[in-house]
Formats: C-alpha cells, structure tokens, sequence
C-alpha cells in the first residue's frame, strides 16, 4: 500500500511567524464580543445563528494587513479564531439559557443571576475547547483528505486571497452600516411599521400572511440558500394557512387545553397570532424536538465511529511533537483542566448542578463534542444538531435528577444547567474543529490557536450573560420579538418529564409531522423551525433565499462565485449591524430612552411605507452584490 505523503501548509513548520501578539488577540477580542452579541440576538429572534468565521477573517485581513499593514497570515488567523469563539458561545447559550428567565416569569424560581450565566458559559465553552485537543489528531490530521471542514476551508481560502487582494473588508463594514441603519430607521424610529400583514376573518377564511423587513432576517434567508429558505417558509404555510385556520375554523365555541377561552373569542381578541401563541407553538415544539432527534438518530454509525477515533486520539499523546504545526496542550495539561472543569461545574455554589449532574456534564459533553467535530467535518456548522444532542441530553439529564430525587424547581434548573453546558460544549467543539482545520491548512500553531480559543471564550462568556438580562429587560424572552423558539423548547421538554403537564395531543401532532416530513425527504430540522416561527419571519428569509437563487443562476461560473460571495459577506456585515444596534436599542429601553419620532405615515399608508423600506433593503443587497460583476465586465 502506497505511503500517504506528509501535507505542506502554506507557513511550513520551520517558518517562524507573528501569530498569538497582543494585537491579534486584541481585536479577536473585539469580534468576539460583536459577534457574540449579535449572534444572540439573532437568534433568539429567529431561531438561528450564522457562522462567524468568514466574516471574522475577512475582517481580521482588512485590520491588520490594510489598516496596520502588517504582513502575517498567521496573525490574521488568531483573530478569526478569537473572534468566531463568540458566536458559538452565544449559540449555545441562547438555545437554552433564557429558559431559567421563562420560569422566573412564571414564579417557578428565582430570576438567573450574572454569575451563574457567566460560569456555565464559561465552562461549557472551556470544555469544548479542552475536549478538542486529542480529536485534533484524529479528526484534522488524520482525517485530512477524507472530512472538508466547509467553513475551515473557505476561511483559509479568503485569507490566502487576502494575500493579494483586502477589498472584500469593505463589504462587511458596509453591511454592517446599512444594517445598522434599517433598524434604527423601523425600530429605533419608529418611522414605518417592522412587519405588514394580511389577516382574513373568522368566517371566511382564519389564515395569516406577511412579511418582516428587517435586515438579519433576510440575511439569514440568503446565506442559508433557496432550499432552506424554502422549507421555513413551508413550515410556516402549514402553520398559518393550514393548521391556525382549521383550529379556529372547527375550535368555534369550544374551549381546547392549553387554553382558557373559546378558541372563537381567543382569535377575535388575539388574532392568528393568539391561536399560534396557545396551540401553534406546541405542535412547532414537537415537531423541533422530533427534528432534533432524527438527526440524531441518522449520524449514529458516524457518532460511534468518531467517538472510538477520539478515544484512540487520548493515547496518542497530544504536546508531544517538537515540530511548530503540531505542538498541542499536553495531554496531561489536557486530562487535568477537564478534572478541574468538571469539580468546578459540581462545586461551584450558584450553579445548580449536582454530583450526577457533572458525571453527565463531563461523559455526554465528550461524546457530543466528537459528535460536533465530525458533523462539521462532513456537512458544516450551519447543519451541526446542536438542538438534538441538548434535547438528548436533557431528557437523560431530566430523568436522572427526577429519579435521584431532584425534582421540582431545582431539578429543572439542574437539568437546563447541564443542558446549556453540554450544548455550548457542543457548539464550541464545531467551532474549534473548523478553525483548526483553517489553522491546519495555513500551517498555524496548534497550541497557540487553542490558546486563542481560550481567549475567545473568556471574552464571549463575560459578555453573554449582560447580553441576555439586557434582551430580556428590554423586550422579554417569548415575546414577539424576541421568540427564543429553542429555549422555549428547552422549557417545554423539561416541564414535560418533571410535571407531566404538557398538552400532550399538541406536541404529538408536530412529531408526526416532522415523520412525514422526513419521509417526504424534506429536512426537518429546517422545515420545523418554520412551522414555529411566525409566517411573516419566515416570509422575509424566503425573500433573502429568492435573491440568492437570482445569484446561483448567473452563467457565467467565476462572477456566479464573485456574486454570491460579496452577498454573503454583505449580509453577515448587516447582521452584524443590526444586532448591534438591536443591543443598544435594548440599553435605551431599560434606561426609559425612546427615541422614536412621531408615526411619519398614516396608518392606511404604514403597509407601503414598510415595503417600500424593505424594496430599498432588497436592492441594496442586489445591488452592492452585483457591483463588482459589472466593473469586472
């Protein structure tokens, strides 16, 4: 059998580089911050986040190659690694975290404090990253050839082309900018309506339609692709159109649990979204809950086959190579910050987690993190079931604390604890194993790069508790801005298992939807979503997906990329934006700022005002993306 030949980065191990400086670390800091809160924003609003790392290092270029004109890819390369930490960090938190600021609404317990979120944060993301160093050989080294990393790949591609060229930094900031002022203009203000509606009447036809026009929202539908934009809004076709009309339409008089009212009174005082609020979500719930554990189910060959490698990579000895690009943590520096982790997750006071609790932190937080790392390597983050390895582990988790005898509030604080930890675990093993990949190729230093994650962490962690108490003092986790559809699921799982209380025949019926989904070949982790999330949400991601599907259509097949990839980096620029200012509208709302001017529109011209809003933001994107293609032709 012929020898595999050694790989050749692009930096070769005998070259010495600036990498981990002060100024690297400094502003991945920066990114990591931005990111994260962005990202958690973005996705308690949608019910989805967006990577980082592609933007991070398009930034990362124009920073320190343009601006301080330094000349190291390999410093370039800590900044992405730095900076894409924190939207994985805010991923798995907002999954399942604001669930403890649910039930503090409800009187169940004692609002979450600062500390708490900030240490299983923290936690969660250190052992995702401590988790990683022996699969880095099982799964970069000696997998390279055989698992792409999609998103490690691209980044190294966009700082290798960044070699030459750092114009595409532009349409990040730009994106940023423009998204920025949108949501200043609809939410800060005030001077069109952020959704238009159509709504029939009870006795003709109950159904609901219309759109979003904020820029995240369309983003996401464009960096997703047509296929999944498509699917979400069938979701939400089945939801409004099908399920809230046939519920009103045969409701009538009749009280159904979980309500209070005649299903007739509850749409005439609440509308569509009254019906969607008390009955809707729950079938959403179980069809995400059963979407989850599909995909599960599918990878289980892969997850068994990944997680025998990563036991073999414990026995490989991690650190013990002299060459640069594969000095790692020591296995044994590894071996010991897992044990002081662990101690830390039972030990520590204001993290209601037990003994058992952190049995099942530590052995379901490796299994998943092999899990993470595989998944990425094959199919990339965006497909990664973090959501079905933390509804797993919650129901294990739930059903261990009941049987031991916690049950109650605390266990179900327990159980969301242990849940968030393992799904940041999760969430960051993703991350890591995509910048490692990235690292691999350029020919970083892997204990330097997992250094930077570190950092990463720390920073992200620090900031994603202050973020979620502001979300949620400005507007409230479930409200119609802020959905949090995974969290809310989270909720409903563990209430479930504890109180057995749930409105069982609800939940069901999403299951069984989300079978035939599957069955039908739709993807139903996508398909689900949009069957909880409100129609007019999932409307503004189709028009984003239908302006990518103009994008993959153009003939000729180096603009068709050129296209494509400056509509990427726009839309991760206004998602960015956006967020941020969705952040700081959030500070003025808690400080009783408005800023908001007098309504410009009369009310009968509010709906064409929002479109025409939405047009301009359409054409922006169109715009800006095809730019380049014409100054090219």
């Amino acid at each position: 059998m012929e020898e595999k030949k050694p790989f050749t980065p692009y930096i070769p191990a005998h070259r010495i580089t600036p990498e981990l400086t002060v100024t690297s670390v400094l502003v991945g800091v920066v990114l990591a911050v931005i990111f994260g809160a962005a990202n958690a924003y973005l996705g308690l609003r949608v019910g989805m986040t967006v990577s980082a790392s592609i933007p991070a290092a398009v930034i990362a270029m124009g920073v320190i190659r343009v601006a301080l004109r330094r000349d190291s890819i390999l410093e370039c390369n800590i900044v992405q690694t730095v900076g894409s930490a924190g939207e994985s960090v805010a991923a798995g938190a907002i999954f399942t975290l604001p669930a403890l600021f649910l039930w503090a609404k409800e009187g169940v317990m004692e609002s979450p404090s600062l500390p708490e979120l900030t240490l299983i944060a923290l936690l969660g993301g250190l052992l995702g990253v401590f988790f990683m160093v022996p699969l880095r050989n099982a799964l970069i080294v000696r997998e390279h050839g055989v698992l792409p990393y999609p998103e490690g790949q691209a980044c190294a591609q966009v700082m290798l082309a960044g070699e030459k060229d750092s114009g595409s930094t532009a349409s990040v900031f730009v994106g940023m900018g423009v998204g920025a002022l949108f949501k200043l203009v609809v939410d800060g203000l005030k001077l069109v309506p952020g959704e238009v509606n159509l709504q029939g009447s009870v006795k003709t036809y109950p159904g609901a339609i219309g759109t979003q026009i904020y820029p995240a929202v369309m983003s996401v539908g464009y960096i997703c692709g047509p296929r999944i934009a498509s699917y979400m809004f069938a979701g939400g076709i089945v939801s409004w159109l099908v399920l809230i009309p046939l519920i009103v339409l045969l409701g009538g008089e009749t009280v159904l649990y979980p309500g209070t009212v005649p299903v007739g009174e509850l749409f005439a005082a609440g509308g569509a979204g009254g019906i969607w609020s008390t009955y809707v979500r729950y079938i959403g719930a179980g069809a995400l809950a059963a979407g989850g554990i599909i995909s599960l189910i599918r990878s289980m060959p892969l997850i068994f086959r990944t997680f025998r490698d990563a036991i073999g990579g414990f026995s490989v000895g991690a650190g013990g190579s002299t060459a640069r690009t594969e000095q790692n943590f020591h296995i044994r520096t590894v071996l010991v910050a897992i044990l002081v982790l662990t101690l830390a997750v039972w030990l520590i006071p204001v993290i209601p987690v037990s003994f058992v609790g952190a049995v099942i932190v530590v052995l379901f937080g490796f299994f998943f993190a092999t899990v993470s790392s595989r998944m990425v390597g094959l199919v990339g983050s965006s497909n990664n079931p973090v959501s079905g390895m933390a509804i797993a582990t919650l129901l294990l988790a739930t059903l261990v604390l009941k049987l031991v005898g916690q049950a109650g509030a605390t266990g179900m604080q327990g159980a969301i604890a242990i849940g968030s930890i393992i799904c940041i675990v999760a969430a960051i093993a993703g991350d890591t194993s995509q910048d490692l990949k990235t690292g691999y190729l350029l020919g970083a230093t892997p204990k330097k790069q997992q250094m930077g994650e570190i950092i990463g962490v720390v920073a992200a962690s620090l900031a994603i508790g202050a973020t979620l108490f502001l979300l949620d003092r400005a507007w409230g986790f479930g409200s119609e801005e802020l959905a949090a559809p995974q969290a809310t699921l989270m909720k409903l799982v563990v209430e479930g298992i504890m109180g057995g209380n749930l409105p069982w025949g609800l939940i069901l019926t999403g299951v069984f939807l989300a079978v035939a989904s599957q069955l039908l070949g739709v993807p139903v982790l996508p398909f689900a979503i949009g069957l909880y999330l409100p129609v007019q949400l999932n409307a503004c991601i189709l028009v984003g997906g239908i302006v990518r599907l103009f994008f993959d259509r153009i003939k000729a097949s180096e603009h068709r990329q050129a296209v494509v990839n400056r509509g990427i980096l726009y839309c991760s620029g206004m998602i960015a934006g956006e967020g941020l200012v969705g952040i700081l509208l959030a500070v003025l709302a808690i400080f009783g700022v408005d800023i908001a001017l007098q309504q410009a529109l009369p009310e009968r011209f509010a709906p064409i005002g929002g479109l025409t809003v939405f047009a301009l933001l359409v054409s922006s994107l169109v715009w800006f993306a095809l730019r380049g293609k014409k100054k090219e032709g």
